[in-house]
């Protein structure tokens, strides 16, 4: 008997919409790059924000991808704004005025929450969300948006998670039995490369001492403290300087700290350095003490660079930092534990060197774009065949 012909895949979607944040954070990087590569891959792809999103700028041409700028509205019986409502109009007039099939909504709340509007505003257009950590862990646990988050997620059309630890994080605050496909964030590994130029290295530390970075967006969860605690006590064994890349509420404490440790003069608050990849690509060690991260961006870049991650052993990073090859583990707030781990890698140069080429090497074999892209476009094309 023969066999029965193999069903030919679906399509994917010609026209795409992207709801996402439009500032540094993980989740604004991420949704922007992808759909970079979605419009690469032969897609049209409207981005609407509030604003040309991060990573943007630069990037489009005649061919797209397209901006769509969602308006703001002042008026005196409104006591806040209403982003969702405008995202949702504007994404509304996209998908009616260029024949948008499927919306990716990147965080919960709000672009979920507009994406599923505007497909009742329209009748059009299906809704893949992916959750980035904050919107479930911190935004989606708020009793005030809990039920809209539940709402979001279980009337997306399909619904991804950055990690499995998310996706299980989800399931246990909604009580959702509904199905999470985890695809992990990817890094541009042609961008994100080790930089062996001493010159431009010598524009932070001298040869002689280490060159030990943070990126983050200074919020509470990611303890900016511990950081230039931890460096306070590396810097007391051994020649180093710190980099601290980002902004954010925590900021002036760190800066204060760092004074009253006696290590300003070596620290250097770098705010929101738009060439993150040549700071990681000079960098010897990224320090991550994070309470809770649903993937560590910041870190995979950092081993794309060859650079060796010292993390606390919180969410999803297990699943990015294998400890004891790409970096080292330690538990939430053991600065002592951070700083061993950091003198061990910075004082063992054969341990340095084989961290970095395995962080490499994860990024090439399990976070490369070519990987991970084409997972989110069967994504896409699973969903609008419904």
């Amino acid at each position: 008997m023969a066999p029965s012909p193999v069903p030919p895949a679906p399509a994917t979607p010609e026209k795409i919409a992207v709801l996402c944040h439009t500032g540094a954070g993980g989740s604004g990087v991420v949704a922007t790059e992808l759909g970079l590569l979605v419009a690469q891959a032969g897609r049209e792809v409207h981005f609407v924000g509030s604003a040309v999103p991060f990573r943007l700028s630069g990037q489009r041409g005649l061919q797209g991808p397209y901006f769509h700028q969602v308006g703001g509205f002042a008026y005196a019986l409104f006591d806040q704004p209403y982003p969702e409502l405008a995202a949702a109009n504007t994404l509304s007039e996209a998908i009616l005025e260029h024949g948008v099939q499927l919306t990716h909504a990147h965080y919960a709340i709000p672009h979920a929450t507009a994406a599923i509007h505007a497909r009742a505003i329209t009748g059009r257009s299906r809704v893949v969300t992916t959750l980035h950590g904050t919107d479930v862990t911190l935004v989606g646990a708020e009793p005030a948006f809990r039920h809209t988050t539940r709402h979001a997620i279980e009337r997306s059309d399909h619904v991804t998670a950055v990690s499995h630890f998310l996706a299980e994080q989800t399931r246990e605050v909604f009580g959702t039995a509904r199905e999470i496909e985890v695809i992990h964030n990817f890094v541009d590994a042609g961008r994100f490369v080790r930089v062996t130029d001493p010159a431009v290295r010598a524009r932070f530390a001298h040869p002689d001492e280490a060159l030990i970075v943070h990126v983050s967006n200074f919020r509470p969860v990611k303890r900016v403290e511990d950081v230039v605690q931890t460096f306070a006590r590396v810097a007391s064994e051994i020649p180093a300087r710190l980099l601290m890349v980002g902004d954010g509420p925590e900021r002036p404490r760190a800066f204060e700290l760092a004074g009253q440790l006696g290590t300003l003069g070596r620290t250097h608050f770098l705010g929101s350095f738009p060439d993150v990849q040549t700071v990681l690509g000079i960098s010897d060690l990224f320090l991550l003490p994070s309470s809770n991260e649903s993937f560590g961006l910041a870190a995979l870049e950092a081993m794309s660079c060859e650079v060796p991650v010292v993390a606390a052993r919180a969410g999803g990073v297990p699943e990015v930092v294998e400890d004891g090859v790409t970096g080292f583990l330690v538990p939430v707030g053991d600065v002592d534990a951070m700083a061993d781990a950091a003198l061990r890698v910075l004082r063992d140069r054969a341990l340095y060197l084989g961290m970095g080429a395995a962080g490499r090497q994860a990024a090439l074999t399990r976070f490369h774009p070519d990987l991970i892209v084409p997972r989110y476009l069967e994504a896409y094309a699973r969903t609008v065949q419904g």
